[in-house]
Parts: C-alpha cells; sequence; structure tokens
C-alpha cells in the first residue's frame, strides 16, 4: 500500500513539474509569451550572456517577439520567421503589437465582417494590440483604429482573450 501511495506522489509531482515548465524560470510568465521590442536596435546573441556573438540585430521598435525560454535577465525569442536568439530583458517591452498576415487587411469599426472599415493595413505593418475576443483584435496603427480577424495577425495566441 505504502509503495503505490508512493507512486501517486511521485506521479503528482512530477505532474506539477511538468505544469511549472510552462511557466518562466525566472519571472514564472506563461513560456511561450508574446512581448515587444522597446527600442530601435535589438542585439540578437548566440547564448544569454554579453561574450556570446550578436548574430544579426533587430531594427524595429515595437516589433512583436516571442519568449521561448529564460535565464536569468536574458529571454529566447523568435520573429514571426522562426529567427531568433538571445535578447537583455531590458530592451524587450510588455506593450503588445502584432504584425499583419494579410496585404491589405481591412480594420472594421466593430468586430464583426458587416461593419464599416475604417482603414487597410499592408503585409508587415506593425500595429499596437488592444481588446481581443475569441476571434477579432482591435488594432491600432498609423493614427487609424479597428478590429481585425485574429487569423490575419501574428503575436497573439489563437484562445487569446484581452480586455
Amino acid at each position: 500500500m505504502k509503495r503505490f501511495l508512493l507512486s501517486i506522489i511521485v506521479a503528482l509531482g512530477l505532474a506539477q513539474v511538468a505544469i511549472a515548465s510552462d511557466r518562466g524560470s525566472v519571472t514564472n510568465l506563461p513560456i511561450p509569451r508574446y512581448v515587444s521590442i522597446k527600442t530601435d536596435e535589438v542585439n540578437v546573441r548566440r547564448g544569454p550572456s554579453l561574450t556570446h556573438r550578436i548574430d544579426w540585430v533587430f531594427q524595429r521598435k515595437g516589433m512583436p517577439l516571442e519568449v521561448t525560454a529564460e535565464h536569468g535577465h536574458w529571454r529566447r525569442v523568435r520573429d514571426r520567421d522562426g529567427a531568433g536568439g538571445w535578447v537583455h530583458y531590458s530592451l524587450l517591452s510588455g506593450a503588445r503589437s502584432v504584425i499583419i498576415e494579410r496585404d491589405m487587411l481591412n480594420l472594421h469599426l466593430g468586430p464583426d465582417q458587416t461593419t464599416p472599415v475604417t482603414a487597410r493595413l499592408e503585409l508587415g505593418v506593425v500595429a499596437r494590440l488592444g481588446a481581443c475576443d475569441a476571434s477579432w483584435c482591435r488594432l491600432t496603427a498609423g493614427g487609424f483604429r479597428g478590429w481585425a480577424p485574429k487569423g490575419e495577425l501574428w503575436g497573439v495566441k489563437p484562445d487569446e482573450i484581452r480586455d
């Protein structure tokens, strides 16, 4: 009987470890999660320290990135094309943005295709992310505001709801 109970306790402990692995070891925030670039230039390194080689530089303030791991003050990130590396946390912002994935995407007045179009956004535009329901997100870009289908955006999870 004791052996059986020990097996259950061990199994439950392993389940807790698996659940904990979905959270960052440093911040306890969800992994993966989306953030944005805080500055005009961000060095992307091969590893989580200043001694690691710089592989490239992101040069687009506000661009969304996906955090896939944490190590001390460093975050492993990737962009919409899958290119990634390690970035110091001070260069990232919790302010959310998305990249438009379809050329001439209609922004609607409300979260419905039948509402008037307020603007059209080109492929690759970076827009500030607002509220999201199950299918639509409110965006701001170039002084325009409106709602776009979530499936046409990179930088928001399909099941993500935001107020």
